[in-house]
Order: structure tokens, then C-alpha cells, then sequence
């Protein structure tokens, strides 16, 4: 009876080792899967600054804080889907141009929506001392269009609560995400500040695209400061402003966003070997095989290091 009760304490135990060698390989295997994909848009461009849609995958070299990554995913730009956040300034101080800037809205979205992937998508925001969705994501042309003739200029700036928001709602959709911000200068009136709604654009992948139309020229009565932090959130998006003077150049503006939009490409990687001292907010670089071509994507993304970065000023 004794070896009998032996045996079988000894087999509980060779079960319960097996179980829990299944349970940590089993957590091994979901670490391994579980590993964030970073994805990249990339707009290349050679010395002239002409848009170049021609490369492939070996023509990319990707950087995570100074480490180079395999690439996992690689697709031109038309194989991507767009989502498109159109985002208006609808405060006190932007009542005069309102007029000229929703006539190249209408025509920005009639091209958008008519040419290009047919599984592109846009919603439309203003924003003053609030933020108004006005219309989710959809390919309808009239339901935008009927949205645009309502506007009326009032009150503050909630620039930093717009694009947070708009962020939260594009991270929950498939494919290419834009924020497209026709605004005449900086916050006045958010809840939000300026790191929350760059951590939530990094988070959404979305690239940010300022049109500045600005009220005055001369620099005196400009928010300089809020200039700045539209080139901040752009660049580090990967994006770029446009300061338009006038109806035609806004329009220019508008079909270079969209000449961009149709020559990236998605670059994607799992980040792999990265330093034990690595910060929060991981800084990438993209290298490209032809040294007289300029890639040009997000400064970096979010990972799990406590954020130092502050607002520029």
C-alpha cells in the first residue's frame, strides 16, 4: 500500500510539473505574438521634390532607436484604404474665410471620394470652444457637403480636444489614417494639452496634415507659439503645413495632400533587440537604397517609458 501511495504522489507531481510547463510555454508563445507592429507611412521624394511611387520593399531600411528592423509589411499606397478625419476651425476669428475654405473642402472630398481606393472613407469635425462631429465615416458625398453649409464661426479654439478625438475614433478603423486640420493658428480654449493630442495621434498612426490659413501676415497679434506646435504635431506625424493665401492656393494645398496620400507606402516591422534603456517614445528612422531620394514618415511611436516630452513653445 505504501509504494502504492508512492506511486501516485509521484505521478501528481509529473502532472502538475507538465501543466505548469505548458502554462509558461504557453505565455511564452502569447509574449512572442503579442509583439506591437509599428507601422510606418512613408512619402518619398527626390532632390526636386517630386513624389516617387515606384520602390519596393528592398529599397527600405527601417530604425528603431538606432536598431535595424525587418521589415513585415510592405504595400503601395493604393492598396491601402484611407480613412480621412477633415477637421475645421469654426471659431470667432475664422468667420471671414469660412466662405472660401468650405468651397475647396467640397472639392477635397469629391476627389477623395471619387477617385483613388474604393474603400476610402471620411468624417467631418469642427471644432471652436467644442468639438462637433458631424458626420462618422462614410463614402456619401451630400451628407458631408450638407454638413459644410452649416458652419458659422464662433467662439474659441479646441485644436488639441479635436484632434484627440478624432484620433480615439480612427484607431478603431483598418488601414491609412489622416487628420486633415484647416484651422487660422493655435488653442485657446482645449482641455487637452498639446502631448495628449500628439500621443494620441502617434497611438492611431495617423499622419497630421495643418492647413494653416492665417488671418494677418505681419507676426504681430499671431499666435506664433501655436504656429509652432501645428509643425511639431505634423512632422512628428510624418505630415506636413501648408500656409495657402487665398481660395486658389488652398485648393494646391489640398491636391498636394492628396498626391501624397497616393504615392506612400505602408513599411510595418515587430520591434526586435531593442536596448534595456530604451525610452518611452521610441525614435525611427527610415534609410532609403538611393541617396538622392528623402523618405519622410513619423519621428517615432509610444512604448512603455515614462513620457518627458513637453509642448514646444
Amino acid at each position: 500500500m505504501g509504494r502504492f501511495r508512492h506511486k501516485s504522489a509521484l505521478l501528481i507531481l509529473v502532472i502538475v510539473f507538465i501543466a505548469v510547463a505548458a502554462v509558461v510555454a504557453t505565455a511564452q508563445s502569447t509574449f512572442k505574438v503579442d509583439v506591437k507592429l509599428v507601422r510606418l507611412l512613408v512619402t518619398v521624394k527626390d532632390a526636386r521634390g517630386e513624389l516617387v511611387g515606384s520602390l519596393e520593399k528592398p529599397d527600405f531600411a527601417v530604425y528603431d532607436s538606432g536598431v535595424k528592423q525587418d521589415v513585415a509589411v510592405f504595400e503601395h499606397h493604393t492598396e491601402v484604404p484611407l480613412s480621412v478625419s477633415l477637421m475645421i476651425d469654426t471659431s470667432g476669428s475664422t468667420s471671414k474665410d469660412l466662405r472660401y475654405e468650405i468651397t475647396s473642402i467640397e472639392k477635397f472630398l469629391r476627389a477623395l471620394l471619387r477617385e483613388g481606393n474604393p474603400a476610402d472613407a471620411a468624417a467631418l469635425y469642427s471644432f471652436n470652444d467644442e468639438v462637433t462631429r458631424l458626420n462618422s465615416f462614410t463614402r456619401r458625398e451630400q451628407p458631408l457637403i450638407d454638413s459644410l453649409k452649416e458652419l458659422r464661426g464662433k467662439a474659441g479654439t479646441s485644436l488639441y480636444d479635436a484632434v484627440y478625438l478624432a484620433s480615439r475614433e480612427l484607431n478603431r478603423r483598418e488601414g491609412r489614417h489622416v487628420i486633415v486640420a484647416v484651422t487660422d493658428g493655435g488653442d485657446t480654449t482645449s482641455d487637452k494639452k498639446y502631448a495628449d493630442a500628439f500621443e494620441s495621434a502617434q497611438d492611431a498612426d495617423a499622419i497630421i496634415y495643418p492647413i494653416l490659413v492665417v488671418p494677418i501676415t505681419n507676426d504681430a497679434g499671431r499666435n506664433l507659439g501655436g504656429e509652432r506646435a501645428l509643425e511639431t504635431l505634423a512632422t512628428g506625424t510624418g505630415g506636413r503645413v501648408f500656409q495657402p493665401m487665398g481660395a486658389a492656393e488652398l485648393d494646391d494645398a489640398f491636391a498636394q495632400i492628396l498626391r501624397d496620400l497616393r504615392t506612400q507606402y505602408l513599411v510595418a516591422y515587430y520591434p526586435r533587440n531593442l536596448p534595456a534603456d530604451t525610452p518611452r517614445f521610441h525614435m525611427v528612422r527610415v534609410e532609403l537604397s538611393r541617396k538622392d531620394l528623402r523618405a519622410t514618415t513619423r519621428t517615432g511611436y509610444y512604448g512603455d517609458a515614462p513620457l518627458t516630452g513637453k509642448a514646444p513653445r
